[in-house]
């Protein structure tokens, strides 16, 4: 198998986290993460702007083959949940219109496939992504989830892109 380089985004309107690995057979490697901070006195729309340069600027530096983004739940407050999904379809966006194939996956399948169990602790998930990719250097919580969604990604993608093709027909 060729070596494939994703990028996991765990979306976030104050913080989104991006991690880049490469894949080939069963292995993973560290490549690089961070966190996308926006201005929190913005408006939506420069705040929504801000994510997307970051993205990017990524996207541009790393130039992943593919790309992976959290789905998100669903909050006690409908004001916060609809600025995540904007923060989200902005995650979504900025590989697309780069041409990066994206999927999709629930917090519970990330967590299921990271640490073994569907309701993990954040600090269980970080954990466990320094142990599968030695050398990963996150230093926030954001980013470690992001490395987390990319590592699910490897794991899963070729059933999840059968899935895309086959909902596109």
């Amino acid at each position: 198998m060729e070596r494939l380089r994703l990028l996991g985004i765990d979306p976030g309107l104050r913080f989104t986290g991006w991690g880049v690995i490469d894949a080939w057979d069963n292995r993973l490697k560290f490549v690089a993460d961070g966190v996308i901070a926006t201005d929190s006195k913005a408006a939506l729309a420069d705040r929504l702007s801000q994510l997307y340069s970051g993205l990017d600027e990524v996207i541009g530096q790393f130039n992943p083959d593919e790309a992976a983004v959290e789905e998100t739940f669903v909050n006690k407050n409908a004001v916060s949940t609809l600025k995540l999904g904007q923060a989200r379809g902005v995650s979504l966006l900025a590989p697309a219109r780069a041409g990066v194939t994206v999927a999709e996956y629930t917090p519970n399948l990330v967590k299921k496939t990271v640490v073994g169990t569907g309701h993990a602790t954040k600090e269980q998930i970080q954990m466990m992504v320094r142990t599968l990719l030695p050398g990963s250097t996150f230093k926030q919580a954001d980013a470690a989830d992001a490395l987390a969604v990319a590592i699910c990604h490897a794991h899963h993608r070729e059933s999840a892109m059968r899935i895309e093709k086959a909902i596109a027909r």
